[in-house]
């Protein structure tokens, strides 16, 4: 750039060619950007029916017209549910098993945020600060960025605004076409199109205010609102081209007007409303305050733009009601916060060492890294590739293939895609519910009811006649107070024959897999939590129940590796025998298999601190502190630990923390008495 360039009379950046080197290397920074985002360990358990759907379409060389994937429903007509992503996905997994999935990630991304950035830059934006931006976006959106077929409406949402900003001025029967085409695509891919319809409306008003208003310095009036309807009129047609026709159409619609209101659907966690502790670290609020404050400025400056204060409020609107709006509202909000930034930024003046095109790309280039750093280091999120296999019952049905389990099944839908990923077609293996909760709707009530209370479950076992129960061992969007384990365990019907840190798998007595109950049934060591203190007392009165439980435990370990849990008992059970190095050895195993295993952190401070190692004790104290399972009696124990250790101004501090959280706290009451009055603080 030129120092006359760089010194404009306006005061202004002088906008940077693409060509530049600087401009490439910026943007080759934030594409990598936009690939860590994506690029976390895969834990969505719908995957699996995804690909099995997809493998199962390519074996029959076409769509299935009746249902094939749980006991219940099978050969009931049924909407084939994103078939075109599916059938899409499964050659990436073939080529490349998980590789080809992350290579799906990074392709869509790329794909998506690319098209975004080239309608930035139609609608005017020729800067750099644009990158940071769709850094920002990208770091909400790869919350929705599981191998799931949002990835592809990705592509489809931004390719849409692309070329409604590129026909801002005229829609030519191509760019019309390509319109329609996306509507076509977009209902076979997944129930989402309406998103779709809705954009095109929204440039459609906005044609029409424009005709009607012109502002100075607002782009001209461009393509006649006619035309856009024309387009919406036809896109709203083709929809109906798909597998299912008005079936398919009307879903969305359904969902909101009858089935959110099942309790199975308020209690999956994508579907609430949006929790601001999932997207604080993402920059979410700041784009969600930011967006309409820039749209404001720019009104005031360059006109309004109704297209992007429609999609700005009714995608807003969308976020909030729902969490799985919330990578939508980040692709749609990408390029006209990316507008309106560059705008804001290109009419500021600047200090004249920033006019150089290197250090300009240095600084977008460094914003992209800062503005993720946060996110980025997201425990749940863990940055690398792989499938986490802790969300996967994956060694139960190593177990039912093993030993022959089959039958009517009972199943958390959400093990419904990996129990057919592993089994179909065979039908004796087939779930009871999928992870699109198939089923009637008395059969999503009672499944739900059946968690959390004793008698729904037994109606519902009346009713189907289950010969076998494969359950979370760790619900994560099933009602507060679920307690199935622990119905199961006190029912002499059933025996529990396989757990580990994913799966519990019951089977029924007296019926055809009797002989799987008497051959593995646990006698001792329970599923659910309730009896788990029983077990405790009696290992503590007898040794010869503490020999049995150990021995069933140790199946546990030898069975699965996900066995955090067994160790955590067996912990217990060391302790029991005042074997403090076997219950330290246990705890570590525990949390080499689950990090963030509970209360093993605080189990080896206590073990530090009966050995007089306040030091190891206080970081055990702290490890358990991060976990944020909350601050339970660990001021108290790290107040012993600092006292220990000769540190009497921390020790107190804590203990008067604790008391300040737990008044009734008598223990923590007597050593702040004790160690005021040695100080002579008394009063």
């Amino acid at each position: 750039m030129s120092r006359g360039a760089a010194r404009a009379p306006s005061g202004t950046l002088a906008p940077l060619p693409p060509g530049r080197r600087a401009a490439i290397a910026a943007l080759a920074v934030a594409g990598l950007c936009l690939l860590v985002s994506v690029t976390y360990t895969i834990d969505d358990t719908d995957l699996w029916q995804h690909l099995l759907v997809g493998k199962a379409m390519w074996q029959m060389r076409g769509l299935p017209r009746v249902h094939l994937w749980t006991w219940p429903s099978y050969g009931k007509p049924e909407v084939p549910w994103s078939w075109g992503f599916r059938a899409l996905l499964w050659p990436f997994w073939e080529a490349g098993g998980v590789f080809g999935l992350d290579a799906w990630r990074w392709l869509t991304t790329l794909l998506a945020f690319g098209l975004l950035l080239g309608a930035a830059r139609r609608m005017g934006a020729r800067g750099l600060s644009p990158l940071i931006v769709m850094v920002l976006c990208s770091l909400t959106y790869r919350l929705r960025a599981q191998v799931r077929p949002e990835t592809l409406v990705a592509v489809l949402l931004a390719l849409e605004i692309w070329v409604l900003e590129s026909g801002r001025r005229a829609i030519t029967p191509l760019r019309g076409a390509a319109l329609v085409a996306i509507a076509w695509a977009w209902i076979n891919v997944h129930l989402s199109y309406h998103l779709g319809l809705f954009l095109l409306g929204c440039y459609a008003v906005d044609a029409a205010y424009r005709a009607r208003r012109p502002t100075a310095g607002a782009e001209p009036a461009g393509s006649r609102a006619g035309t856009y309807l024309w387009v919406l009129s036809l896109a709203v047609a083709i929809s109906f081209a798909n597998p299912s026709g008005w079936r398919a159409v009307r879903q969305p619609f359904e969902y909101f007007l009858f089935w959110r209101h099942e309790p199975i659907y308020t209690h999956i966690a994508e579907l609430q409303p949006l929790q601001w502790r999932s997207h604080w670290k993402s920059g979410l609020p700041l784009l969600m305050l930011g967006w309409p404050v820039l749209l404001a400025w720019r009104a005031r400056r360059a006109g309004l733009d109704v297209a992007e204060a429609l999609a700005c409020a009714a995608f807003t609107a969308f976020a909030l009601s729902t969490q799985r709006f919330a990578g939508f509202y980040a692709l749609v909000a990408a390029p006209f916060v990316a507008r309106d930034l560059d705008l804001w930024v290109g009419s500021r003046r600047w200090p004249s060492w920033t006019a150089p095109a290197g250090r300009r790309a240095a600084l977008a280039s460094i914003g992209c890294v800062l503005v993720g750093l946060l996110e980025w280091s997201r425990p749940e999120y863990r940055l690398g590739l792989g499938i986490e296999r802790n969300v996967l019952p994956e060694w139960a049905c190593d177990f039912m293939a093993a030993h022959g389990v089959k039958g009517r099944g009972f199943n958390s839908y959400y093990f419904g895609g990996y129990m057919l990923w592993r089994f179909w077609p065979d039908r004796e293996r087939l779930p009871f519910m999928d992870v699109h909760q198939t089923g009637s709707r008395d059969d999503r009530l009672l499944y739900e009811y059946a968690f959390t209370n004793r008698r729904y479950w037994q109606v519902f076992d009346g009713l189907r006649h289950f010969d076998y129960a494969l359950i979370d061992a760790h619900p994560r969007e099933i009602a507060l107070g679920d307690h199935l384990h622990d119905f199961l365990d006190a029912d002499s019907a059933w025996a529990l024959v396989f757990r580990d840190d994913a799966a519990a798998l019951f089977v029924k007595r007296g019926g055809p897999l009797e002989n799987v109950a008497e051959r593995f049934a646990y006698r001792l060591v329970p599923s659910g939590e309730d009896r788990v203190p029983d077990l405790a007392r009696a290992c503590q009165a007898d040794t010869s129940v503490r020999r049995r439980a150990r021995f069933e435990l140790g199946r546990q370990v030898a069975e699965s590796p996900l066995n955090a849990r067994a160790h955590s008992i067996l912990a217990a059970l060391a302790w029991i025998e005042r074997d403090a190095a076997g219950a330290r050895e246990h705890l570590r195993a525990a949390l080499e298999v689950e990090p963030r295993t509970f209360a093993a952190h605080r189990r080896l401070g206590l073990i530090a601190l009966g050995q007089d190692r306040p030091r190891e004790a206080i970081r055990e104290f702290e490890a358990e502190r991060r976990l944020g399972y909350g601050d339970g009696d660990l001021n108290f124990l790290l107040g012993q630990a600092y006292q220990r250790l000769g540190d009497a101004r921390r020790a107190l501090a804590y203990y008067r923390r604790e008391v300040e959280i737990h008044p009734q706290n008598a223990a923590a009451r007597e050593a702040i008495g004790a160690m005021e009055s040695r100080s002579g603080d008394a009063p």
